[in-house]
């Protein structure tokens, strides 16, 4: 298991393609869900995004932006152009609902708007993110990141236009699986773009040595490491793990060990309400409870009885769906709570 894949493995759209509607101007979308993550994509047309705090960033045609909650954020036509709340019968979710603010020009209300010239087309999927392991994902990324059009994402969202265009039997679970893609596409576009600064973890993955260490870290976190075991799987002498590892990934390769393991432990520790501390001390690679306490709390803050009470989830928002409240409209519906 590679570190990107086990710290995304959280991040999961379940009917979270909450708008894919065209848009002519004048128009104005206010996202007051403030969900973790959010993707907002054109097929057709151009507007602009506006962060909560932050400055206005375009997105036109292919191109994809991604923003990090929970500030809320606004899609407009033209920079300027407010947001007002509208009545368009079941098909919206109102904001108190979780939903978006709006302004007259949707024009997708459960009508069929046909070829409207000028216009818009947006797709958007929210993101509940869930646990510990996936909010490190969530610290390596910006309140705003944008990825261009003509990259490895275009494919997908070739498969996403052509899927939003039809009515089929298991459209939700064939978008929410292409907006899983879609998300991961454009995150590796992000970090390996020209001139970028990707955290110290995505870049020391392609290191032939530490990229080996990493992989066996994250498969088997929960083995009796040492620096020499660890530098005799992948082929090297210690010293030279020791100091490709500290100097790639910025520590030594038994403190990133420890770390993950107590990321690892504060999952499992909400999840398996009935697991005591010492099962799930044993799932770390921790034989003794009272040391894998020890550690928890260095790493952690609490210790992890104290942390699993206080525990809180992550996004609730997201247990509600406007495809939950009006299933007909959950491929056109303007507005919706997350997934």
């Amino acid at each position: 298991m590679d570190v990107f894949s086990d710290l995304i493995r959280g991040v999961r759209a379940h009917g979270s393609l909450f708008a894919s509607s065209t848009l002519s101007p004048p128009w104005a979308l206010h996202f007051v869900d403030g969900a973790p993550l959010t993707l907002c994509t054109v097929l057709t047309g151009a507007g602009w995004i506006v962060p909560e705090h932050g400055p206005p960033e375009p997105l036109r045609a292919r191109e994809t932006i991604v923003v990090r909650g929970p500030a809320t954020f606004t899609f407009v036509d033209e920079v300027g152009t407010r947001a007002e709340p509208i009545a368009c019968g079941e098909f919206c979710a109102t904001p108190e609902q979780g939903g978006t603010r709006h302004r007259l020009g949707w024009h997708d209300c459960g009508a069929d708007t046909g070829d409207v010239p000028g216009a818009t087309t947006l797709i958007v999927g929210a993101y509940p993110v869930r646990g510990e392991i996936s909010r490190r994902l969530l610290d390596a990324l910006p309140a705003v990141l944008r990825v261009d059009g003509g990259g490895t994402s275009d494919p997908v969202l070739d498969h996403l236009a052509a899927e939003v265009a039809v009515d089929t039997p298991g459209q939700q679970v064939v978008l929410d699986r292409l907006l899983d893609w879609m998300l991961v596409c454009t995150l590796r576009e992000w970090f390996d773009r020209p001139g970028g600064e990707p955290p110290a973890w995505w870049a020391a993955q392609r290191d032939p040595v530490v990229g080996d260490a990493l992989r066996l870290l994250h498969a088997e976190p929960a083995a009796p490491w040492t620096v020499t075991a660890l530098a005799e799987r992948t082929g090297v002498s210690r010293s030279t793990l020791a100091k490709r590892f500290a100097d790639l990934v910025g520590e030594p390769p038994l403190t990133y060990l420890t770390r993950w393991r107590m990321t690892l432990a504060a999952d499992l520790l909400v999840e398996q309400e009935a697991a005591t501390v010492a099962e799930i001390a044993r799932a770390v690679g921790y034989s003794d409870p009272f040391g894998f306490s020890v550690a928890f709390k260095r790493v952690r803050g609490a210790n992890p009885s104290e942390f699993r009470r206080t525990a809180i989830t992550p996004f609730p928002a997201a247990r509600t769906t406007m495809a939950d409240r009006t299933a007909p409209a959950a491929r056109t519906a303007p507005a919706g709570s997350n997934a």
